[in-house]
């Protein structure tokens, strides 16, 4: 098939670059794909491309509500036929999509992976004639994979489910091991599996080990060597992010900070400065960077280390995209490590609230819904594990996921409810009568809950659901729906209870163990002994002898171990209060490990939204709080964990 001229009229590109003819090739014959291209390889266009000439609607699964913004976007003033379907969307917004959907009027559709658990969507979905779905970041499909998302792991049911004939996986950092994974889960043949090296000649890659104190006098001086080239700072916490750029814009360097705790608009802001120039340093953490398309990046540092080393790849990727020189260099030094293992940690489950958990999920009648939200305060679970722990159960046959639904209405009338009652039927004004003599007032609002109002007036909440927003579409009432739920149907029951616990339990511990080797697999990388390429690309099964331009090979030599700051000693005051904090008997601090997380800083749902009230204190105050949070923050969690192990004990 001739693809020059739907590549020129379309996207305005006179030829293709490499790698994308193999892929497309790939999918215009019928044939599921993975293409493992590094940031900035022009992933995107296998798909799109295909998109137009395939016969049928292209599906997207991406992460990001702001990565598929930008994308449709960009298509769409290119005049191609993309919507996106996300949570932003207004309830208006999301019928007219529908109406495509339906009417044939779109070639792409983005949507994220949690889209696809809901089992309504996938009902519009099977009358659609899908031709190709495209997972971006398809090592999320790896439960091994660096970025792990459960509801990545159902896709390939879902392809399943609706008859997708064919499945292009993209990703910019895929072990061996991933894309074995991903080639297994979607029969990729090995020669429809595409990938190009990661090596970039014009990136230089350093590595320089410092103290903790040393690292922003250091950093300073390399900025002001160069204060107004495009530079990305990356930073672990958000904290950490506000704290560089003030002592930047402190010392005369133009740098703002980014991270998730920002305002949307304040983010927003950032970016476009950034990326007009207006801004030239960013200190940031993961959040700043997906989908950002800035050809002049001259400068990446790691102000603390990478999580892992695809983390790591996938952020310096974003520098010298027009092919010009950059510089990536990364401050190493093992004090992150504390912080950054503190995150694996947080998020293995205790054994008997993952114990609790299986139990009501597994004993529940045929058809049941669950708050995500309320489990996790409840049992002190982040909720990735409780969905981690979901779609396990759905993969093994245990449960389905049916649609999500909200639990709870407020209702505010447009005008008084006589005359909103005018154009019904008497049967109708009689129902809706009832409905409202069956809600919560205040002044304004009405709130409903459609179950417990289903019971009290006798018709089914499905009707409530409707009615309120048929009203809402004429215009008599505005609604603000809150309090998901997550509707479930109970497949079959365990034949051990038990062993089904232990096991999950095991596979959680086992999660754990992966991610603390991918930071070890950092330090190792910080301390190779010669090329840092070489170093790197091994990681990605691809050899190399020596790039001749990182650090290593222009000659320095790297230290036996990382520089470190001497861990403080526990002293008899510290025990005294930890002492006096078990006294207390918070239940969000029962055990040792809940107890060791909290002394060491990690936040909790026990924790972050139970509250603490100090004899004498006129207000109560997040546990958070209390002295004793963070208490141990610059040790080890295992040598915190022993000490409160005896105490807790004894």
């Amino acid at each position: 098939m001739d693809l020059q001229k739907p590549l020129q009229e379309n996207f305005g590109h006179s030829s293709l670059r490499e790698g994308q003819q193999g892929v497309i090739d790939s999918i215009l014959a019928d044939r599921s794909a993975l293409a493992i291209f590094p940031t900035g390889g022009g992933k995107s266009l296998c798909y799109q491309l295909p998109a137009l000439l395939l016969d049928g609607l292209t599906l997207v699964v991406s992460p990001l509500i702001a990565l598929m913004k930008d994308q449709v976007d960009t298509l769409v003033q290119k005049n191609i036929a993309a919507a996106r379907l996300d949570s932003s969307l207004s309830q208006d917004e999301t019928a007219q999509l529908y109406r495509q959907l339906e009417n044939n009027e779109l070639k792409l559709l983005y949507v994220a992976p949690e889209r696809l658990a809901n089992e309504k969507f996938r009902a519009r979905l099977k009358k659609v004639n899908l031709s190709l779905l495209a997972i971006d970041e398809a090592h999320c499909i790896s439960e091994w994979g660096h970025n792990f998302r459960p509801d990545y792991l159902k896709l390939t049911r879902f392809a399943k489910e609706l008859k997708i004939p064919r499945v292009l996986c993209l990703t910019a950092t895929a072990t061996p091991e991933v894309a074995k994974d991903i080639c297994r889960y979607f029969k990729i043949n090995k020669a429809d599996h595409h990938q190009l090296t990661f090596y970039r000649p014009n990136l230089d890659l350093v590595v320089t080990p410092l103290a903790g104190h040393e690292r922003q006098e250091h950093l300073l001086k390399r900025l002001q060597a160069a204060p107004t080239q495009g530079t990305i700072i990356y930073t672990t916490l958000q904290y950490g992010a506000e704290s560089l750029a003030s002592f930047l814009k402190k010392n005369g360097l133009s740098a703002r900070p980014y991270h998730a705790g920002l305002r949307p608009e304040a983010r927003s802001e950032i970016q476009e400065a950034f990326m007009a120039g207006e801004i030239p340093i960013i200190c940031a953490t993961i959040a700043f960077g997906m989908g950002i398309d800035k050809s002049d990046i001259r400068a990446i540092y790691h102000y603390n280390l990478p999580k892992s080393l695809e983390n790591y790849t996938q952020e310096i990727g974003r520098a010298g995209r027009d092919g010009e020189k950059a510089h990536c260099e990364l401050l190493a030094c093992s004090d992150d490590l504390r912080t950054l293992a503190n995150f694996t940690y947080g998020d293995t489950p205790q054994p008997d609230a993952l114990s609790a958990i299986l139990r009501i999920l597994l004993d529940q009648p045929g058809e049941f819904d669950i708050s995500t939200y309320e489990l996790s305060r409840f049992h002190d679970i982040r909720p990735l594990v409780i969905n981690t722990l979901l779609t396990y159960l759905e993969l093994e046959g245990f449960l389905k996921a049916t649609s999500p639904f909200y639990s709870t209405y407020k209702v505010a009338f447009a005008r008084d409810l006589d005359h909103l009652l005018n154009g019904f039927d008497a049967k109708r004004q009689t129902f809706l009568r009832k409905l409202f003599d069956s809600a919560k007032s205040s002044w304004k609002w009405h709130e409903i809950n459609p179950e417990e109002s289903a019971a009290a007036i006798g018709e089914s909440k499905d009707k409530i659901i409707k009615a309120l927003g048929y009203l809402e579409d004429l215009g008599d009432i505005s609604v603000k729906p809150s309090g998901v739920r997550q509707g479930y149907r109970l497949l079959k029951k365990p034949d051990d209870l038990s062993a089904l616990t232990t096991r999950l339990i095991e596979l959680f511990q086992r999660r754990e163990a992966s991610d603390l080797q991918r930071l070890q697999q950092v330090v190792d990388h910080a301390l190779a002994p010669s090329c840092l390429y070489a170093s790197l690309l091994s990681h990605f099964g691809e050899p190399m002898e020596k790039c001749g331009h990182c650090s290593r090979c222009l000659g320095d030599t790297p230290p036996e171990t990382l520089p470190s700051s001497p861990i403080p000693e526990i002293t008899q005051e510290d025990l005294t209060l930890v002492r006096q904090l078990i006294d207390e008997k918070h239940s969000g601090l029962r055990t040792p490990r809940q107890l060791a997380r909290f002394l060491c800083g990690m936040t909790s749902p026990a924790t972050t939204y139970l509250w603490y009230l100090p004899e004498g204190a006129r207000r109560k105050q997040r546990l958070t709080s209390h002295d004793a949070y963070a208490l141990f923050q610059d040790h080890d969690f295992q040598d915190v964990l022993d000490h409160c192990q005896s105490m807790v004990i004894h």
